[in-house]
């Protein structure tokens, strides 16, 4: 192959990698704007699954607090002094499970209604709510993800070896 020929060649070729890499660029870049609605919709979504689900607990805090006629202010205290849901509920208990237990069946049935759920899904779950709500009654809690003590000091480790 002579010379000329190489050059047209190796001309040819790198002016086809720079044509492809800047079709590859626009492209890349045209998609910008689709990926900051995606990113705001994630966000709208998930501030909605979080107020949802602040608003279950609070519904659930107040049920617990109603049926054992105990202010939730005083079971936030007693449970992270030890004690446990069916302690604090003392003769109370099994309405406290029992309220618990029509609580999560009626989240079963709207999450079926919803469409978020199948018929056998709740099913299934229904047949271990019971079992899950006196378990989380009897449970005594830890003292969560606070600070675990004094950490030690940020910065340079000493020379490496």
């Amino acid at each position: 192959m002579s010379s000329k020929k190489r050059m047209a060649a190796v001309a040819i070729t790198v002016a086809a990698l720079s044509l492809g890499s800047i079709g590859v660029a626009s492209a890349h870049d045209k998609g910008a704007p689709k990926g900051v609605a995606k990113s705001a919709e994630h966000d709208a979504n998930r501030a909605a699954n979080k107020a949802a689900h602040d608003a279950r607990h609070a519904a659930k805090e107040a049920l617990v607090a109603t049926t054992i006629g105990v202010d939730a202010a005083t079971i936030k205290t007693r449970l992270a002094a030890g004690e446990s849901l069916g302690a604090i509920a003392g003769v109370k208990k099994d309405a406290l499970i029992a309220a618990l237990v029509a609580f999560e069946t009626k989240e079963i049935d709207a999450r079926v209604s919803a469409g978020t759920m199948t018929a056998a899904q709740a099913a299934a779950k229904k047949a271990e709510v019971t079992a899950h709500v006196t378990e989380h009654v009897n449970a005594v809690r830890g003292k969560g993800m606070g600070p675990k003590g004094p950490k030690p000091p940020k910065g340079p480790k000493g020379p490496r070896p």
